[in-house]
């Protein structure tokens, strides 16, 4: 249970962490100092490496999450509420992933920043939306063991 738990918060970490980054302190730092096309580049290449650590991040919390899961019997109202919630966000990574993510990277390599723009806009909201999940996952994970 201990490794899950460690695979669990380090995927967590990872994902959650940059999300916060990328939303709070990359993206819009990126915004007011590079036109367009750079800022676009930019962030495609940067969602390219870090969608890498994305997929193992989901692979890692869905694995040992089902595992702890399945230790527990019937898990605590919390530990549902949050795999509901990790689930929602898993589904929302995949949309990013295949669609406004997909129309960005089109959008860089033939260079219509417009559409690109669009694209990033879209991926700003739902990470968004991610990043607001995940910060509640965290304190529902860490404050619901209290209202047992």
């Amino acid at each position: 249970m201990i490794i899950a738990k460690f695979l669990h918060i380090l995927g967590f970490t990872v994902w959650v962490g940059g999300m916060f980054f990328a939303h709070n302190a990359l993206r819009p730092t990126a915004a007011t100092v590079l036109e367009p096309p750079q800022r676009l580049t930019l962030l495609s290449g940067v969602f390219s490496k870090f969608f890498v650590w994305v997929w193992i991040s989901v692979a890692l919390i869905l694995g040992s999450g089902l595992y702890m899961m399945a230790l527990m019997g019937k898990p605590p109202l919390y530990v549902t509420l949050m795999s509901v919630i990790g689930i929602v966000m898993m589904l929302i990574f995949g949309h990013i992933f295949f669609a406004p993510y997909r129309r960005l990277l089109r959008a860089v390599a033939a260079q219509e920043w417009k559409a690109g723009g669009a694209a990033m806009a879209t991926i700003r909201k739902l990470v968004g939306i991610n990043l607001i999940l995940g910060l509640v996952t965290i304190v529902i994970g860490t404050l619901g063991p209290l209202l047992q």
